[in-house]
């Protein structure tokens, strides 16, 4: 655990530029708008939101600025501190907590069923038992709260490596391995689809769960450079959120986004 904490921060400003790239801009705004869609099912005021390995606070800021209360929590201290440092800069250090703890030692404290929301992003790749972690973050969901999974989707895995790559040995060998591998965090990844963590999801008693894909096109339009152009990357963003929800591109987007209720 240790190990993997020091990679998470060693490789901090390499993460932070990928944030403000192009590419991390959508992923955020994508899965925003996603969990947008959402929200507004949940009755009251200000939500109490769970921001699982929410690393240095890229989903946890923009809930914040809406007038949401939120938990970071994370193992990985340099993460935590950068997000802590955001929330500063942004004006909004009373909306959020930051805990250093792993999904499968969450304080007491967390797991007392009394958030709105919980968020489960980017993690469940890198965890050795996929029910146990997603048992884990719906331990501290209210009953009727929504807990909301991201993942590195398998289905993508073959065309971004025939498509970006142009390697097609390396697409073939894809279609039949869940094993990938992250270049920024140096970690290896295994790789699931939206298929397999649904049935899961309603096994633990969650309900009517919505699938959507985030960056569904984006990662298959080799010209990067062109991007990082204000007008273009506009035009991209909407079609990225037309096609979020719709089928079938949402099965090969490079992640799949599942959104659903606690029973």
């Amino acid at each position: 655990m240790a190990e993997t904490a020091e990679k998470f921060n060693t490789a901090m400003s390499t993460w932070q530029e990928w944030q403000d790239a192009p590419w991390g801009r959508l992923r955020y705004a994508i899965a925003e708008a996603n969990l947008a869609r959402h929200l507004d099912d949940l009755l009251g005021g200000p939500l109490r939101v769970l921001d699982v390995a929410g690393g240095n606070g890229g989903d946890a800021i923009r809930l914040a600025a809406h007038g949401h209360h939120v938990t970071i929590v994370d193992y990985a201290d340099a993460m935590l501190a950068a997000a802590a440092e955001q929330a500063e800069a942004q004006g909004l250090a009373g909306m959020i907590t930051c805990v250093q703890a792993g999904v499968n030692a969450l304080p007491a404290e967390l797991v007392s069923g009394e958030f709105d929301v919980v968020l489960c992003y980017n993690l469940i790749q890198y965890m050795d038992d996929v029910r146990q972690t997603l048992a884990a973050t719906l331990a501290p969901l209210r009953s009727g709260g929504l807990l909301s999974v991201m993942s590195s989707n398998r289905h993508a895995a073959p065309l971004t490596a025939a498509v970006r790559e142009m390697d097609l040995a390396a697409a073939l060998a894809a279609l039949n391995t869940d094993q990938g591998h992250t270049q920024m965090f140096d970690s290896q990844l295994t790789l699931s689809t939206a298929e397999e963590i649904i049935p899961m999801l309603e096994d633990l008693g969650c309900q009517n769960v919505h699938h959507y894909g985030v960056r569904c096109v984006g990662d298959y339009i080799v010209d990067d450079a062109r991007k990082h152009d204000p007008a273009f990357y506009a035009d991209l963003e909407r079609l990225e959120l037309a096609m979020a929800a719709r089928h079938p591109y949402k099965h090969t987007a490079r992640f799949f986004h599942l959104i659903t209720h606690k029973s």
